[in-house]
């Protein structure tokens, strides 16, 4: 194959995963650039605000019965949370997340983290740097 014709087929790869927004499944062999796809921010309730005006966003890439993978983003600000059983890799940001119920140590998130959550966990979240992670929920 041609180099022009790999940019080709790329690029209409990567058009099929931009499409997939908004789509239960990310098509098989489309592609999403994780880190600069653009999502829709919506803020945060105010009953979950801390400090600041966070504002979230997600693109669900796979939802079935076995859970659900996605790209979720936290701008600027602290929010309260109660957490999902999730496993994520921090993709871009610098925040800490602090654990209510139960204690414990909080933690501190920067690009190549990978966290695992329970569901019921409470959460305060501080993003300093607008955090993005690719998650995998169960």
């Amino acid at each position: 194959m041609s180099t022009e014709q790999q940019s080709t087929e790329q690029q209409g790869t990567e058009q099929q995963g931009a499409e997939q927004q908004g789509a239960e499944r990310l098509a098989p062999g489309a592609l999403v650039d994780g880190p600069a796809v653009a999502l829709q921010h919506e803020p945060v309730p105010a009953e979950q605000s801390v400090a600041g005006e966070p504002s979230t966003a997600y693109l669900p890439l796979d939802v079935s019965a076995a859970g659900e993978i996605g790209i979720w983003e936290m701008s600027r600000g602290t929010m309260r949370d109660t957490e999902v059983d999730e496993v994520f890799v921090v993709l871009a940001g610098d925040a800490t997340v602090e654990f209510v119920e139960p204690a414990r140590d909080a933690i501190v998130l920067a690009p190549g983290s990978v966290v695992r959550l329970e569901a019921g966990m409470q959460t305060i979240w501080t993003v300093r740097e607008p955090l993005r992670k690719v998650f995998i929920e169960r």
